[in-house]
């Protein structure tokens, strides 16, 4: 008898697209400080109430004057008044000016201003200043309205708030901003040969005993991405602990994210758990590390309140460190960022990729696509790190990049190949 054929791998692109399919945005929104909204998503649109600036003011430090009142170089002109900032001066009389410092507002009746630079003082008590250029209409001046105009929309529902994005709001007033909620993320590891950092001394481990570094790096990158994370430890490589550890995460979270346990091994419970609890996709993806994803749902019960009738999340992803690193950064991560309603598509796609020079050499070609860990040098080439393994964690420390490298396809130095900042993919 013939075996099964086996099912074709499924392209990192395609594998993308499903998973976005099945990641509806959440629908719950909260209010927070605008101090503390960076990395959130907007809920709702900005409008803004206000010109920014509120009135014409100065954006350098010297002397507001008439346009008609400097007509040739060499003018003096009495000072008549003093505006710092955040103070308001009075009309700007006829043949005279004002000492104006950067951000205050125009007086009325001046058209422009000329920077300190272009003047010299007349006398020690600074009563009038030689003028020594010819201002431009509106010189140095910042109209009101030309950075935010009243009534036009700053800042979109959908938008991932960055330190700009907060400046922004706060210049329109606004101390807090209504946002997505956070994703609820369950966190664990199974397999029992994970033992905790702490727990056991390096010489006192078992043969075959490893630390989970997954729980580590995973949490920590399920922070940076704006989730709450309950982490559930280690579960036993048994049946019912798999069973146990899904039951209490899907009821008052998003998202079950596990480490290991997703291949076709007898010890690899997960696969049946959540067949059990829900349903369950196994992808094998044509990638390198990170073949081995799994994505499902599992069924909430009356426990869950209100999300009893919805089904929580669920992704697998491979138990070797490196496989789970870039497959978080891959799919993971766009998976987040569509539960928080990201609106944008550029930033569910990969990052785009920057061309470089190979300084090594890649003889042997991939079947599957390859994501090979890198660090650029000064003058325009990429180095490779030398042991490429799926287990060896050094190379995601040591890279700040990764190479997309399409399948089949093998690498000469001075090749040009395409490179991914790590950077943009934990941006």
């Amino acid at each position: 008898m013939n075996a099964p054929a086996r099912a074709p791998l499924m392209a990192l692109d395609d594998a993308l697209a499903a998973l976005l399919g099945r990641a509806a945005p959440l629908a719950d929104t909260e209010w927070v400080p605008t101090f503390d909204a960076v990395g959130r998503v907007l809920a709702q649109d900005l409008v803004s109430a206000l010109q920014v600036p509120p009135q014409d003011n100065s954006s350098m430090d010297g002397y507001a004057v008439r346009r008609a009142d400097v007509t040739e170089k060499g003018v003096v002109l009495p000072i008549s008044q003093r505006i710092p900032a955040g103070h308001a001066g009075v009309p700007l009389q006829p043949g005279t000016c004002a000492r104006i410092f950067t951000g205050a507002p125009m007086p009325e009746g001046a058209d422009a201003v000329v920077m300190q630079e272009d003047t010299r003082e007349v006398g020690g008590d600074l009563h009038a200043v030689h003028i020594d250029a010819i201002p431009e209409p509106g010189q140095w001046v910042r109209r009101s309205g030309e950075d935010v105009a009243r009534g036009t929309t700053v800042l979109t529902r959908g938008q991932r708030l960055d330190e700009g994005a907060l400046g922004l709001a706060a210049s329109l007033g606004l101390a807090h901003l209504k946002v997505v909620r956070r994703p609820r993320v369950a966190l664990f590891s199974t397999g029992d040969e994970l033992v905790m950092p702490g727990e056991v001394p390096p010489e006192a481990m078992k043969p075959g005993a490893i630390y989970n570094s997954n729980r580590f790096f995973l949490r920590a990158l399920l922070q940076r991405f704006g989730c709450e994370v309950s982490d559930l430890g280690i579960v036993p490589d048994q049946r019912e602990a798999t069973l146990a550890a899904l039951k209490t995460a899907a009821d008052h979270h998003d998202l079950i994210l596990t480490s290991g346990g997703v291949s076709v091994g007898e010890e690899d419970h997960i696969k049946p758990a959540v067949q059990q609890l829900g349903g369950l996709d196994l992808w094998q993806i044509a990638m390198k590390p990170g073949k081995p994803f799994a994505y499902g749902h599992v069924r909430r019960d009356a426990g869950a309140g209100a999300d009893a009738a919805t089904a929580c999340h669920f992704i697998g992803l491979p138990g070797n460190p490196v496989s789970s690193y870039v497959t978080f950064l891959l799919l993971v991560r766009p998976f987040l960022l569509k539960l928080q309603g990201v609106a944008d598509p550029a930033a569910l796609r990969l990052p785009p990729a920057t061309p470089l020079r190979a300084d090594f050499a890649l003889p042997r070609a991939d079947k599957r696509r390859e994501f090979l860990r890198a660090r650029r040098h000064g003058d325009g080439g990429v180095k490779l790190f030398p042991n490429q393994s799926s287990g060896v964690l050094t190379s995601v420390v040591w890279a700040d990049g990764l190479i997309d490298n399409p399948s089949g396809t093998t690498i000469a130095p001075g090749d040009t190949v395409r490179f991914i900042a790590l950077s943009d993919l934990l941006a």
